[in-house]
């Protein structure tokens, strides 16, 4: 009995060494980083500057810039050029049955010039509200970069987490097997009873069936990561919290949201836009000034044959003052004052889910300090824990399934630590997009900053050219 309590004791002290390896799995996940690791901001800022969503929703702002230099072209003169040329047979019948035949070769050559001098400032509105639908368009842009930031986030720590988690199950399972072939031996020995063996075997094959979904989880993570940030991961750096970017209370990040977030932004220039637009209806009721001329030159175009050529030059200004049109401008008048008040609600309702956005992420972002705290509190206890039933074990105190209980434990906390470490991150990065600096000035990231307004001053007083800026 004492040789085989001795043996007893030597395998169980190795099981306590393979436990052991899963409560340290923590630290040498943070410790062990490869020299070309990538690291969080190097993630966001491949993300920001590859990332199809990003960079569609770039090319849309530059075209709502183009609304701009349309609107700019009802101050400018409209020219038209004509030239007309044909063959014409002319049978012409004089006084006293005299016949005159002729075939013409008549030709026209034009240049006309149309000048708007007043049209119901409807030029000068739609000038304006192209303007705000630049600056709206803007913070529609900068609003989608911090969705574009935060899946970043969230793609990396799910990638980060799912490793962790997968290297913890391996260690389990390498535990279990090494639990289950000490148990059988045990039984070869007589020591233990085909229920301990059974026991093994079957938390053996839970192991495996947690390490296969932790697997599948991490492939569908890295899946993710390479659509986001547009490579597949390597070995992923350690994610850190931003706390020190973060308002300093909950009444303070609300402040901002209310005052710098791009989506209430956006609706306050939607709310000009549509009020703006109400004036451009308007226009359609007032006088309409225009001045044109022309010049043509013709030949052959006679045919009384009394002339052969004619040159002509003219200069008319009109005045145009709608009366009635059937009722189209009162009612597009009444509709553009009807999407004036949606978009004045709109705006109420955006500032308020910027408001519970705000309250969300800053009550999620304390919860997870709170849930790390405590788990690794409850991993420690469960380390300790599992070192003492297998210490006790050894001496014939416990039985197979205390050890086998107590590593679930210590790997079900270790799951709940990672989890946390993970919800950390996210909640930091998703408070700082809910109150609208997620963006690349304010996590310093390496990489130029996207800057719309210099697309707009390209194009704005663009008279001619059919080539974008970029050459297309």
């Amino acid at each position: 009995m004492v040789e085989r309590a001795a043996r007893f004791g030597d395998v169980k002290r190795r099981v306590l060494l393979s436990g052991g390896c899963v409560g340290a799995l923590a630290c040498t996940l943070l410790l062990a980083v490869p020299a070309r690791a990538e690291s969080l901001p190097q993630a966001l800022v491949k993300a920001y500057q590859t990332n199809p969503q990003l960079n569609a929703e770039r090319a849309r702002q530059r075209a709502t810039d183009e609304n701009v230099p349309q609107a700019l072209a009802g101050y400018r003169p409209q020219i038209a050029a004509s030239l007309s040329a044909g063959l014409q047979a002319v049978r012409d019948q004089l006084p006293g049955n005299v016949i005159q035949t002729a075939t013409l070769k008549p030709w026209q050559i034009g240049l006309t010039v149309t000048q708007t001098l007043f049209n119901g400032f409807k030029t000068a509105n739609s000038v304006r509200v192209a303007e705000l639908q630049v600056q709206s368009g803007r913070e529609a842009l900068r609003n989608v970069g911090q969705g574009v930031l935060l899946d970043a986030v969230t793609a990396y720590t799910n990638v980060l987490a799912n490793q962790t988690l997968v290297e913890a199950q391996r260690a389990n399972v390498a535990f279990l097997k090494e639990t289950q072939a000490i148990t059988q031996r045990r039984l070869n020995a007589g020591d233990v009873t085909p229920t301990d063996t059974a026991q093994a075997e079957a938390r053996l094959n839970r192991g495996l069936a947690d390490l296969n979904a932790a697997e599948v989880n991490l492939a569908v993570s890295q899946a993710t990561y390479a659509q986001v940030i547009g490579n597949p991961p390597s070995q992923l750096r350690p994610a850190e919290p931003i706390d020190r970017l973060l308002p300093r209370s909950r009444e303070e990040a609300i402040a901002f949201a209310l005052r710098e977030h791009p989506a209430v932004l956006a609706a306050g220039f939607d709310v000009d836009v549509a009020s703006t637009s109400i004036r451009v209806a308007e226009g359609s009721l007032l006088p309409n000034v225009t001045v044109q001329g022309s010049v043509s030159k013709s030949r052959d175009t006679d045919t009384t044959l009394g002339t052969f050529g004619t040159d002509q030059a003219s200069v008319i200004g009109q005045v145009t003052q709608p009366i009635y049109d059937g009722g189209t401008a009162a009612s597009q008048t009444r509709q553009a004052k009807e999407v004036a008040a949606q978009s004045r609600l709109v705006l109420d309702q955006v500032r308020n889910q910027a408001k519970t956005a705000v309250v969300s992420a800053w009550v999620a972002s304390e919860g997870a300090k709170i849930a790390v705290s405590a788990s690794e509190s409850e991993m420690k206890a469960a380390e300790v824990a599992l070192a003492g039933v297998q210490k006790e074990a050894a001496g014939g105190q416990r039985t197979t399934v205390d050890v086998l209980n107590a590593q679930q434990d210590l790997i079900s906390a270790r799951a709940r630590l990672i989890g946390a470490q993970r919800d950390r991150v996210v909640a930091s990065y998703t408070l700082l997009s809910a109150i609208g600096r997620l963006d690349v000035k304010t996590l310093n990231l390496k990489t130029p900053d996207y800057l719309p307004e210099v697309h707009y001053h390209q194009v704005r007083d663009a008279w001619q050219g059919l080539r974008t800026p970029s050459g297309q």
